[in-house]
């Protein structure tokens, strides 16, 4: 598969293209980050270090992936009918704690990122959770996202069509 950078600021918008569709594909987000903290107390998660980047990907048929800002996917909780607020999503954690690999299955809701620090409020559905950890990933459950040619998936999808086709 083709990663394709898709950070609405930096790619570019054709008008010819901007016609909407009313297909939707189902992606999914990767985020890592260097570290992590829990505070049971408050059920807070803290990914430290947390990447720039939050990556993304479908399955068949469209086959898409790609990365945005992590400033960008944060928003995913407030804006749009379909966002995470109202239903937040599952997401699996690999944490190294020491030199074992823990997985947790979380809840994650109230996304607030500080710099590179970003908190999620978390109710665990599986696993134990760490009170630290290093070497995180994070894999966020499925948003369906239109495939128009102003969202992420749709800027994507012309990016992985141009590479292959043009």
């Amino acid at each position: 598969m083709l990663a394709a950078s898709v950070a609405a600021t930096t790619v570019p918008f054709m008008p010819r293209l901007a016609q909407a569709t009313e297909e939707v594909a189902d992606f999914l987000f990767v985020q890592t980050a260097s570290a992590m903290k829990f505070d049971k107390a408050s059920s807070k998660l803290t990914l430290e270090g947390v990447g720039g980047a939050t990556l993304f990907f479908s399955d068949r048929p469209e086959r898409i992936a790609g990365n945005m800002e992590t400033a960008a996917f944060v928003p995913f909780w407030s804006k749009g009918k379909d966002s995470f607020l109202s239903d937040p999503p599952n997401a699996d954690l690999s944490i190294l704690e020491g030199d074992k690999l823990k997985q947790v299955v979380v809840v994650l809701e109230n996304p607030e990122l500080n710099d590179n620090n970003l908190t999620y409020t978390v109710k665990v559905v599986g696993g134990e959770m760490p009170e630290k950890g290093s070497e995180v990933s994070v894999f966020i459950d499925i948003i369906g996202m239109p495939l128009t040619p102003l969202s992420y998936a749709g800027v994507a999808r012309r990016g992985y069509r141009r590479a292959f086709l043009y």
